[in-house]
């Protein structure tokens, strides 16, 4: 429930439900399109920053063109320098 109140996923929602209140009196355009389109690939940005924040917490790895990688090598680097001995790459 903690990764559901993100800000990112929260205005993904609030944007489609704007464009649906928006699109029952008017026809589809081309813009109307668009911006169907638009929410649609925010929506799935925002799922899956929700699904790499859980795997990292989760310590499990991350994609590389995730935001959240960055954070995830310095904490495996952190720990590696803590404990070298029981550090293994295999771990990721």
């Amino acid at each position: 429930m903690n990764y559901l109140s993100g800000t990112g996923l929260i205005g993904a929602i609030m944007t489609g439900v704007t464009l649906l209140r928006g699109s029952r009196e008017t026809k589809i355009t081309w813009r109307s399109a668009l911006a169907w389109l638009s929410w649609g690939i925010s929506l799935a940005l925002a799922i899956g920053a929700v699904i790499d924040t859980r795997r990292a917490r989760q310590g499990r790895p991350v994609s590389p063109d995730s935001p959240v990688y960055a954070k995830q090598q310095k904490a495996f680097e952190k720990e590696a320098k803590k404990n070298p001995r029981d550090f293994t790459p295999s771990k990721r």
